[in-house]
């Protein structure tokens, strides 16, 4: 099975048996993918019952749970990698979600769509609606999107916070792209955490 592009990133960063926490894991994708390549033990959290049992039906160790509420559950330093991929966007509050991440995981990954991308720019400037594309096909009454954060915005909360940035990967389409200029070029945007 191929990853998605933000996921395969990630999987290539995640070392050898380790532990790793994956946040709204959708399907399990990316942890069995980690389980199989890399010996990792995966668990997962899903706020999607029917996500859910796709993963547990692939062997996988998923419990149904909600990323603004449950993570408080979890001891500090449990995991090697706290993952959250494409949900950041979808919390209440990000910044609290994000502390949680970094409590929890000795390092996290974080991946989310930019908003400030150059299609969306020129959608809302040209257009003068909110973007419906490839990467964002919901319209804006019905996205499960509540909070539009740019690569600067992310870079800016890290920042302010004191967060190391171990890496950070920016992708256009399904392809890698520079990081200059990369809040007007990148569609998406991974980053490898660490407090």
């Amino acid at each position: 099975m191929t990853l998605r592009p933000d996921l395969a990133i990630i999987a290539d960063h995640v070392a050898q048996g380790s532990r790793v926490l994956d946040v709204g894991c959708g399907d399990g994708a990316l942890m069995a993918a980690l389980r199989d390549t890399r010996g990792v033990d995966a668990r997962g959290l899903e706020i999607e019952a029917a996500n859910v049992a796709a993963a547990v039906s692939r062997g996988l160790s998923v419990i149904q749970g909600d990323a603004d509420t449950d993570l408080a559950d979890y001891p500090d330093a449990s995991f090697d990698y706290a993952i959250l991929s494409q949900t950041l966007q979808t919390t209440k509050r990000p910044d609290a979600v994000l502390d949680h991440l970094l409590r929890i995981g000795r390092r996290a990954f974080v991946s989310f769509p930019n908003f400030a991308h150059w299609r969306v720019r020129a959608s809302l400037l040209w257009g003068g609606r909110m973007p419906v594309t490839r990467l964002l096909p919901e319209q804006w009454f019905d996205t499960p999107n509540i909070h539009h954060v740019t690569v600067d915005d992310f870079r800016a909360l890290v920042n302010s916070r004191g967060i190391t940035v171990e890496g950070a990967w920016f992708l256009s389409g399904d392809k890698q792209t520079k990081s200059a200029a990369a809040n007007f070029l990148a569609e998406h945007a991974v980053f490898l955490l660490k407090n």
